[in-house]
Protein backbone atom coordinates (compact mmCIF):
# COMPACT_ATOMS: atom_id res chain seq x y z
CA UNK A 1 0.00 0.00 0.00
CA UNK A 2 1.47 3.36 -1.00
CA UNK A 3 1.91 6.12 1.54
CA UNK A 4 -0.57 8.97 1.52
CA UNK A 5 0.36 12.54 0.60
CA UNK A 6 2.42 14.46 3.16
CA UNK A 7 0.56 17.45 4.61
CA UNK A 8 2.32 20.25 6.49
CA UNK A 9 0.06 22.04 8.99
CA UNK A 10 1.30 25.47 10.12
CA UNK A 11 -1.13 26.43 12.88
CA UNK A 12 -0.47 27.81 16.37
CA UNK A 13 -3.78 26.73 17.95
CA UNK A 14 -3.26 23.30 19.49
CA UNK A 15 -6.97 22.29 19.50
CA UNK A 16 -7.20 22.91 15.75
CA UNK A 17 -3.98 20.97 15.13
CA UNK A 18 -5.38 18.09 17.20
CA UNK A 19 -8.64 18.17 15.25
CA UNK A 20 -6.83 18.26 11.90
CA UNK A 21 -4.52 15.43 12.99
CA UNK A 22 -7.46 13.17 13.81
CA UNK A 23 -9.38 14.08 10.64
CA UNK A 24 -6.50 13.85 8.17
CA UNK A 25 -4.78 10.73 9.50
CA UNK A 26 -8.16 8.95 9.35
CA UNK A 27 -8.13 9.71 5.60
CA UNK A 28 -4.64 8.26 5.14
CA UNK A 29 -2.66 11.49 5.03
CA UNK A 30 0.78 11.79 6.60
CA UNK A 31 1.39 14.91 8.70
CA UNK A 32 4.07 17.32 9.81
CA UNK A 33 3.00 20.02 12.26
CA UNK A 34 4.40 23.45 13.07
CA UNK A 35 3.13 26.03 15.55
CA UNK A 36 5.06 29.01 14.16
CA UNK A 37 6.03 30.43 10.80
CA UNK A 38 9.75 29.79 11.21
CA UNK A 39 9.19 26.21 12.31
CA UNK A 40 6.90 25.68 9.33
CA UNK A 41 9.46 27.05 6.87
CA UNK A 42 12.14 24.84 8.41
CA UNK A 43 9.99 21.69 8.19
CA UNK A 44 9.02 22.50 4.60
CA UNK A 45 12.67 22.78 3.58
CA UNK A 46 13.67 19.59 5.42
CA UNK A 47 10.83 17.47 4.04
CA UNK A 48 8.93 19.19 1.20
CA UNK A 49 5.20 18.51 1.62
CA UNK A 50 2.62 17.59 -1.00
CA UNK A 51 0.23 20.20 0.44
CA UNK A 52 0.40 22.94 3.09
CA UNK A 53 -2.42 24.07 5.39
CA UNK A 54 -1.43 27.53 6.62
CA UNK A 55 -2.96 29.78 9.26
CA UNK A 56 -2.45 33.52 8.79
CA UNK A 57 -2.45 34.47 12.48
CA UNK A 58 0.87 33.02 13.60
CA UNK A 59 2.73 34.14 16.75
CA UNK A 60 6.10 35.00 15.19
CA UNK A 61 5.22 36.44 11.76
CA UNK A 62 2.24 37.11 9.55
CA UNK A 63 1.07 34.12 7.58
CA UNK A 64 1.09 36.17 4.37
CA UNK A 65 4.88 36.51 4.72
CA UNK A 66 5.23 32.77 5.36
CA UNK A 67 3.14 32.17 2.23
CA UNK A 68 5.40 34.39 0.13
CA UNK A 69 8.53 32.69 1.50
CA UNK A 70 7.16 29.24 0.68
CA UNK A 71 6.17 30.32 -2.81
CA UNK A 72 9.76 31.34 -3.58
CA UNK A 73 10.51 27.65 -4.10
CA UNK A 74 7.62 25.35 -3.15
CA UNK A 75 5.26 24.31 -5.97
CA UNK A 76 2.92 22.24 -3.77
CA UNK A 77 -0.64 23.51 -3.15
CA UNK A 78 -1.14 25.83 -0.18
CA UNK A 79 -4.56 26.15 1.45
CA UNK A 80 -5.12 29.06 3.83
CA UNK A 81 -7.11 28.18 6.96
CA UNK A 82 -7.87 31.40 8.80
CA UNK A 83 -10.36 33.28 10.91
CA UNK A 84 -9.71 36.36 8.77
CA UNK A 85 -12.72 36.54 6.50
CA UNK A 86 -12.15 39.96 4.90
CA UNK A 87 -12.15 39.89 1.13
CA UNK A 88 -8.90 41.87 1.04
CA UNK A 89 -7.11 39.16 3.03
CA UNK A 90 -8.43 36.45 0.74
CA UNK A 91 -7.41 38.33 -2.39
CA UNK A 92 -3.96 39.08 -0.96
CA UNK A 93 -3.41 35.41 -0.07
CA UNK A 94 -4.45 34.26 -3.53
CA UNK A 95 -2.22 36.90 -5.12
CA UNK A 96 0.65 35.70 -2.92
CA UNK A 97 0.29 32.17 -4.29
CA UNK A 98 -2.33 30.38 -2.19
CA UNK A 99 -4.43 27.80 -4.04
CA UNK A 100 -7.50 28.11 -1.84
CA UNK A 101 -8.86 29.87 1.25
CA UNK A 102 -11.01 28.25 3.94
CA UNK A 103 -12.48 30.43 6.69
CA UNK A 104 -12.72 29.27 10.31
CA UNK A 105 -14.92 27.75 11.59
CA UNK A 106 -14.84 25.16 8.85
CA UNK A 107 -16.39 21.81 8.05
CA UNK A 108 -14.18 18.75 7.73
CA UNK A 109 -15.92 17.53 4.58
CA UNK A 110 -15.39 20.88 2.86
CA UNK A 111 -11.70 21.04 3.79
CA UNK A 112 -11.08 17.47 2.64
CA UNK A 113 -12.85 18.17 -0.67
CA UNK A 114 -10.73 21.27 -1.25
CA UNK A 115 -7.58 19.32 -0.42
CA UNK A 116 -8.48 16.57 -2.90
CA UNK A 117 -9.11 19.18 -5.59
CA UNK A 118 -5.79 20.93 -4.91
CA UNK A 119 -3.87 17.65 -4.91
CA UNK A 120 -5.48 16.52 -8.17
CA UNK A 121 -4.18 19.65 -9.86
CA UNK A 122 -0.66 19.24 -8.50
CA UNK A 123 2.06 16.74 -9.27
CA UNK A 124 2.15 14.58 -6.19
CA UNK A 125 5.48 12.87 -5.86
CA UNK A 126 7.28 15.35 -8.08
CA UNK A 127 10.69 16.05 -6.65
CA UNK A 128 10.71 19.50 -5.06
CA UNK A 129 13.77 20.93 -3.41
CA UNK A 130 14.59 24.31 -1.90
CA UNK A 131 18.11 23.97 -3.34
CA UNK A 132 18.55 24.98 -6.98
CA UNK A 133 21.81 24.26 -8.78
CA UNK A 134 22.93 25.16 -12.28
CA UNK A 135 26.60 24.92 -13.22
CA UNK A 136 28.69 26.56 -10.51
CA UNK A 137 25.70 28.42 -9.03
CA UNK A 138 23.80 27.03 -6.04
CA UNK A 139 20.84 28.80 -4.44
CA UNK A 140 19.29 27.56 -1.19
CA UNK A 141 15.89 29.20 -1.47
CA UNK A 142 14.85 28.24 2.04
CA UNK A 143 17.97 29.76 3.62
CA UNK A 144 18.20 32.55 1.00
CA UNK A 145 21.86 31.62 0.51
CA UNK A 146 23.61 32.03 -2.85
CA UNK A 147 26.98 30.46 -3.57
CA UNK A 148 29.23 30.07 -6.58
CA UNK A 149 32.39 28.06 -6.86
CA UNK A 150 34.38 30.77 -5.10
CA UNK A 151 32.05 31.01 -2.11
CA UNK A 152 29.04 32.88 -0.77
CA UNK A 153 27.68 35.75 -2.83
CA UNK A 154 25.85 38.69 -1.28
CA UNK A 155 22.79 39.89 -3.18
CA UNK A 156 20.64 42.89 -2.46
CA UNK A 157 16.96 42.13 -1.69
CA UNK A 158 15.90 43.13 -5.22
CA UNK A 159 18.71 41.14 -6.83
CA UNK A 160 17.69 38.09 -4.82
CA UNK A 161 14.01 38.52 -5.69
CA UNK A 162 14.91 38.79 -9.37
CA UNK A 163 17.04 35.65 -9.19
CA UNK A 164 14.35 33.74 -7.26
CA UNK A 165 11.77 34.69 -9.90
CA UNK A 166 14.03 33.44 -12.69
CA UNK A 167 14.61 30.19 -10.76
CA UNK A 168 10.88 29.70 -10.22
CA UNK A 169 10.41 29.81 -13.99
CA UNK A 170 13.78 28.29 -14.96
CA UNK A 171 14.08 27.48 -18.64
CA UNK A 172 11.20 29.77 -19.62
CA UNK A 173 11.45 33.10 -21.39
CA UNK A 174 10.18 35.82 -19.04
CA UNK A 175 9.19 39.13 -20.55
CA UNK A 176 10.46 42.47 -19.27
CA UNK A 177 6.92 43.37 -18.21
CA UNK A 178 6.43 40.11 -16.29
CA UNK A 179 9.73 40.45 -14.40
CA UNK A 180 9.12 44.08 -13.54
CA UNK A 181 5.64 43.28 -12.25
CA UNK A 182 6.83 40.28 -10.20
CA UNK A 183 9.95 41.90 -8.72
CA UNK A 184 9.18 45.62 -8.56
CA UNK A 185 5.40 45.42 -8.40
CA UNK A 186 2.47 46.93 -10.31
CA UNK A 187 3.16 50.31 -11.83
CA UNK A 188 6.75 49.55 -12.79
CA UNK A 189 6.11 47.71 -16.05
CA UNK A 190 7.92 50.30 -18.18
CA UNK A 191 11.10 50.60 -16.09
CA UNK A 192 13.18 48.33 -18.30
CA UNK A 193 16.34 50.33 -17.56
CA UNK A 194 16.19 49.28 -13.90
CA UNK A 195 15.76 45.66 -14.96
CA UNK A 196 18.82 45.86 -17.23
CA UNK A 197 20.90 47.38 -14.43
CA UNK A 198 19.96 44.66 -11.94
CA UNK A 199 20.44 41.87 -14.47
CA UNK A 200 23.91 43.21 -15.27
CA UNK A 201 24.72 43.23 -11.55
CA UNK A 202 23.52 39.64 -11.15
CA UNK A 203 25.71 38.56 -14.06
CA UNK A 204 28.77 40.24 -12.54
CA UNK A 205 28.18 38.38 -9.29
CA UNK A 206 27.18 34.97 -10.66
CA UNK A 207 28.62 34.44 -14.13
CA UNK A 208 32.27 33.52 -14.77
CA UNK A 209 32.24 36.02 -17.66
CA UNK A 210 29.46 38.57 -17.37
CA UNK A 211 30.01 39.67 -20.98
CA UNK A 212 29.33 36.12 -22.19
CA UNK A 213 26.73 34.76 -19.76
CA UNK A 214 26.03 31.03 -19.74
CA UNK A 215 22.99 31.03 -17.47
CA UNK A 216 21.36 34.48 -17.29
CA UNK A 217 20.50 34.83 -20.94
CA UNK A 218 18.97 37.73 -22.85
CA UNK A 219 16.11 37.11 -25.24
CA UNK A 220 16.49 40.17 -27.53
CA UNK A 221 13.58 42.61 -27.37
CA UNK A 222 11.60 40.17 -25.21
CA UNK A 223 13.15 39.52 -21.80
CA UNK A 224 15.43 37.05 -20.03
CA UNK A 225 15.75 33.35 -19.39
CA UNK A 226 17.60 31.29 -16.81
CA UNK A 227 19.31 28.52 -18.73
CA UNK A 228 19.05 25.17 -16.99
Amino acid sequence: MSEGPLILIIEDEQPIRRFLRASLTAEGYRLNEAESGQQGLRLASQQPPDLVILDLGLPDQDGQEVLKSLREWLAAPIIILSARDQETQKVQALDNGANDYVTKPFGTAELLARMRTALRHSTIGAETSPVFTVGDITVDLAARLVTVRRGTVHLTPLEYKLLATLIKHAGKVLTHRFLLHEVWGPGHADETHSLRVFMASLRRKLEADSARPRYLLTEPSVGYRLQT
